[in-house]
């Protein structure tokens, strides 16, 4: 349903798709929700299978992730549709499994394991809950200078993520189908289909071009032979979370990468709910609105963690449908969140995902971490580029990335200082955040020159 929905066809006055509490007929809603979740499927699963390729998982392993990846952003999801208390935007905010926190969860998981991963995710999750009580006061500390540049460094710090999976996974002593043509032809068909889709079409169909152009590549794979859907027969029709299933660590790098990216997803959430408010009813978010959906943020990813699903935020890609369709309704979005838990309580559908090959992830996953990339340059666009903030740019990339790229150039630091130095992220956000308030800004007659 596109803007169509808001005129004649639907009936409603404009002040009442304005309201975040009311609730359309259900012939409305209904398709209204089941889009919201079509346009964040793909985003909301792909981190559960870059984490258990990091960690070695496969199976009825990964079959659960995926599960809980859906679960788990339907309940956080619902934390801020319906709320809980002081918990909850009650706006239109729809959750899901962050690619943020990547970067700095496969350096941990390699490093330290599952256990200390989900410790990390716990302990993060409820550093970010608080943080909604004083978010207000460290907005300043985070201009598009310095968001734009971990954006964008996150979408860069991916990329080699996504290569990796379109030639066929990680590339492995005597696994010479590596880079081979058939790899490389699943994921080319994911993204011609997925660009085509996204320039030749408008709307929902526009905003769901990633999830059809991996869609198409999982039937011409299906076609070709190359999805064994064994596991899905013999996968539950029904199942619960299991709490605590891969254990519970604390460790210092886990909790510590955990919380200054809790900082960072905060941020983001503060500006999808301006944009959710801004476009889809033409007002600033309230205080209370901002605060509750931080606090959503965080208590969504601490129960997250409890039982294997990773670190929720909210999801732009629906803000930008809330503007789209022009309904405001939180109630809408409730819908989706009910459909997102009831799909991860069933293993088949978990199944049916795994199944996937990786090299048609590969092709989504590139489409989507550049557009996490051209988000970033999205939000430096607003910025002055004069001396300082070149200086800041080029340090802050220079130094982020390249510990990244060459992580034995730190190996004689303590093993905590290592892990969280080598996603690389991190850096970026430290030395961004540093100079930016370091360095003084530049006079008027300086900014001309280099």
């Amino acid at each position: 349903m596109t803007t169509q929905a808001r005129g004649a066809d639907t009936n409603l006055r404009p002040d009442l798709l304005r309201d975040p509490n009311y609730m359309p007929p259900l012939a409305i809603a209904v398709p209204l929700g089941i889009q919201h979740v079509l346009a964040m499927f793909v985003s909301n699963v792909t981190p559960a299978f870059i984490i258990a390729g990091a960690a070695g998982l496969a199976g009825a392993d990964l079959v659960y992730l995926v599960q809980m990846a859906m679960v788990f952003s339907g309940i956080a999801t619902l934390m801020q549709t319906v709320g809980l208390g002081p918990v909850g935007a009650r706006l239109p905010v729809v959750q899901g499994t962050s690619f943020a926190f990547i970067p700095v969860m496969i350096p941990i998981v390699k490093g330290a394991g599952l256990g200390a991963l989900f410790g990390g995710v716990v302990l993060g999750g409820i550093f970010h809950f608080l943080l909604g009580t004083v978010i207000g006061k460290i907005r300043n500390l985070l201009p598009p200078l310095v968001t734009g540049l971990v954006v964008m460094s996150i979408g860069l710090a991916l990329i080699p993520v996504g290569i990796q999976y379109a030639a066929g996974g990680v590339p492995l002593m005597g696994k010479p189908e590596f880079g081979s043509f058939i790899h490389w032809f699943l994921a080319l068909v994911v993204i011609f289909v997925t660009l085509g889709i996204k320039f030749f079409f408008k709307g929902f169909v526009s905003a769901a071009a990633v999830l059809i152009g991996i869609l198409a590549g999982y039937l011409v794979a299906g076609v070709m032979g190359l999805v064994d859907f064994g596991r899905v027969g013999s996968a539950a029709w029904f199942a619960l979370p299991s709490p605590l299933r891969f254990g519970f660590e604390i460790n210092a790098a886990a909790v510590i990468g955990m919380c200054l990216m809790a900082v960072v997803s905060a941020i983001e959430t503060v500006g999808d709910i301006s944009g959710i408010t801004k476009g889809g009813a033409d007002r600033e978010a309230a205080d209370k609105e901002i605060a509750g959906g931080t606090m959503a943020d965080g208590l969504g990813t601490a129960v997250a963690g409890l039982f294997g699903a990773f670190p929720n935020t909210s999801f732009s890609q629906n803000v930008g449908l809330v503007a789209i369709t022009g309904v405001m309704s939180r109630h809408v979005v409730t819908i989706g969140a009910v459909f997102l838990i009831v799909a991860g309580l069933v293993p088949k559908v978990g199944a049916v995902i795994a199944a996937m090959p990786i090299a048609v992830l590969g092709g989504g996953v590139i489409v989507m971490f550049g557009m996490v990339v051209s988000a970033g340059l999205n939000m430096l666009s607003e910025v002055t580029f004069n001396r300082r903030n070149m200086v800041i740019i080029a340090m802050s990339l220079s130094v982020g990335l390249g510990l990244q790229a060459v992580p034995q150039a730190i190996q004689h630091l303590p093993d905590t200082a290592q892990l969280l130095l080598k996603t690389g992220l991190l850096p970026v956000a430290f030395l961004a955040i540093l100079l930016n308030v370091v360095i003084p800004e530049e006079r008027d007659h300086e900014e001309a020159g280099y």
